[in-house]
């Protein structure tokens, strides 16, 4: 029965607890259980409070015995990565650079909501120093696994939240996405992950990265991201980048399908070499689109790669961030944030100019490409996962990591919505995933798709960890 609990949904156990099947002692015990038996496996947590966590549980408990919830999701147990502040814990960031020894009062405004709506907080995720890279390993918590097959990295920066929801410890994730960091990770581990229109989660305090950055929701079920964007969206004076409150529920219109939509399906962006069964299972799922009555054309989105405006903008983030510390503390990081940060520190203010005016265009191009289309397909990724621990495939042209992640960042620079959806496995067993992007502001279109793809291919996860072979 234990194992069982944590694979319910927030949907599920919200509706359990209404009706007092379940209570969320037994679903946090559970999930406590869980990390125990599975965590030594993939290294997701950084922190995990089982009595803060029990604590939260029981008075949860109290509340829907009461018929009293506090929230939306009161007792639902949720995680948060290590780069995003909750008060009481330590946000080291994946860094021995940051002193652990320090005032840890605030929460971020995506904490604070889910606080505010009786979430559970079980523990922190793991994250590369500082979120800057697309796998999941740190000198200060060292390698993340997948759990699909623990010599395979579950992608990053949100490894751990990734390995955590795809094993049910935990039912909700917060996860951040700077150039892929929610789909990267989402589409190595066969969960959803969303990042949705810059501003619309508010975000405090601001990243390093600029606006680039995002933090979002990774979940095992469509449904539940939107339910967890409900709490996620509701408004925080902090972030003066935050779209203004809508008071939209998610969670209408979820179910109506994509018949009549115009889907635009690029294989490879016009320029990306992607793996033969990567590239055949997203056609296979783009034809499910087309067969529940969507329009779907292989068309190539209107850009050439934006690598280098990227680059710019991403570098110069990290020499930013650098800036900040002292070379002993330099001293201690990943070699390859101070490679990179170094590189952003050579920028030139004509270079940051440029960039910035190529991102301007970008963005305008896709705005004019969503008058004619409102959802566009590709892959999450080019390749299924690789080896934990290594920061790019040993073949292949993916030695930086620009490289084997080129369908997520170009729309960090646009500002656009775009999830992975887990859309099947390759001959390994390796997950496969599916980006769907739509224009800015449209992030419930996004969730109607993908939830229509979920409805006729269920998201399927792992029992347990599995080993290699």
């Amino acid at each position: 029965m234990s194992a069982e609990l944590t694979r319910l949904s927030a949907t599920r156990l919200i509706t359990a607890y209404r009706r007092k099947e379940i209570s969320p002692v037994e679903v946090t015990r559970a999930v406590l259980d869980g990390i125990e038996a599975f965590d030594s496996a993939v290294n997701a947590f950084c922190v995990v409070d089982g009595a803060h966590a029990l604590d939260a549980a029981r008075a949860s408990e109290a509340r829907w015995q009461r018929g009293a919830p506090m929230g939306l999701v009161d007792g639902v147990p949720t995680t948060i990565k290590d780069v995003v502040l909750s008060a009481g814990w330590p946000t080291l960031r994946g860094s021995l650079a940051v002193p652990r020894e320090q005032d840890w009062s605030d929460d971020a405004p995506v904490t604070a909501r889910l606080r505010e709506h009786g979430a559970v907080l079980i523990g922190k995720t793991t994250t590369p120093e500082f979120g800057w890279k697309g796998v999941t390993d740190s000198a200060l918590t060292g390698i993340t696994r997948n759990p699909w097959n623990t010599d395979l990295t579950p992608g990053g920066s949100s490894g751990g939240a990734v390995a955590a929801c795809a094993l049910g410890l935990g039912a909700l994730h917060i996860g951040t996405d700077g150039g892929g960091s929610l789909r990267i990770p989402a589409g190595f581990t066969g969960v959803f992950g969303f990042k949705t229109t810059f501003g619309r989660v508010p975000a405090w305090p601001a990243s390093p990265f600029g606006t680039l950055a995002h933090v979002g929701p990774i979940t095992r079920t469509v449904t539940d991201t939107a339910l967890m964007l409900n709490v996620l969206t509701e408004p925080d004076a902090r972030d003066w980048h935050a779209l203004p409150a809508n008071g939209k529920d998610y969670r209408v219109g979820l179910e109506d399908g994509v018949r009549g939509l115009r889907i635009a399906y690029s294989p490879d962006l016009g320029y990306v070499e992607v793996d033969p069964e990567v590239a055949q299972a997203v056609a296979k799922a783009a034809g499910v689109l087309a067969e529940l009555g969507a329009r779907v054309e292989e068309i190539p989105p209107p850009f050439e790669n934006p690598a280098d405006c990227f680059r710019v903008h991403w570098t110069a983030g990290a020499a930013a961030l650098l800036a900040r510390f002292g070379e002993p503390q330099r001293a201690r990081m990943d070699p390859g944030l101070v490679e990179i940060a170094a590189e952003g520190a050579a920028c030139t203010t004509a270079d940051y100019l440029q960039a910035m005016a190529d991102r301007a265009a970008l963005g305008e191009r896709m705005g004019r490409f969503h008058q004619d289309w409102d959802l566009l397909l590709t892959p999450s990724l080019p390749i299924p996962a690789f080896i934990a621990g290594a920061g790019f495939p040993d073949s292949g042209p993916y030695a930086q990591c620009r490289d084997w992640t080129p369908f997520t960042y170009p729309f960090n620079l646009t500002q656009q919505p775009a999830a992975s959806v887990p859309c099947g496995f390759t001959t390994s067993g390796a997950p496969i995933g599916m980006q769907i992007v739509a224009g800015k502001y449209a992030d419930a279109l996004v969730l109607r798709a993908a939830r229509a793809f979920e409805s006729v291919n269920p998201f399927v996860m792992p029992e347990r960890p599995l080993p290699p072979g």
